[in-house]
């Protein structure tokens, strides 16, 4: 699954941001013969059942009225878990110092998927210890990452 465009993520954001959560990144992919669209959302103290069930019920609403994804779809809304997801910049820098796993876009030495301890953003790239080696990606680069839960 992919970040979805940014005329989707326009429609989106202002919606779950009505309803006091963060958006913390939307992924858009294909589930048999229909899409999934999955949101995730966020609160200070963290999001609830009935958190999740608010913004699934408004953007139902609202994505039917925009008619933005043309095809057959089922709208998924959930918190970013303990396995959170990462889409930005921010989020990058933010959970410096955490494990995570990457899935790349393109392969380096004919690997793609990676885990290793995120240093953080410098420079716009993101920076992952791979072992002994570190690894320098561009944002675009990667295709998936998710923070590994650490117990």
């Amino acid at each position: 699954m992919r970040q979805i465009p940014a005329h989707i993520q326009a429609v989106i954001a202002p919606v779950v941001e009505s309803l006091d959560c963060e958006l913390v990144g939307i992924e858009y992919g294909r589930q048999g013969n229909r899409g999934l669209l999955r949101v995730y959302i966020d609160k200070e103290n963290g999001v609830g059942v009935s958190d999740c069930q608010r913004v699934s019920h408004q953007l139902s609403g609202v994505l039917d009225v925009e008619d933005i994804i043309q095809e057959q779809y089922q709208l998924e809304v959930s918190s970013p878990g303990l396995d959170r997801p990462l889409f930005t910049l921010k989020h990058f820098a933010q959970f410096a110092g955490h494990k995570v796993k990457l899935k790349l876009v393109t392969p380096i030495n004919g690997q793609r998927k990676f885990r290793g301890t995120l240093q953080g953003v410098e420079n716009e790239q993101v920076i992952v210890n791979i072992g002994e080696n570190e690894l320098v990606l561009a944002l675009g680069a990667i295709d998936k990452a998710n923070l590994i839960a650490d117990f």
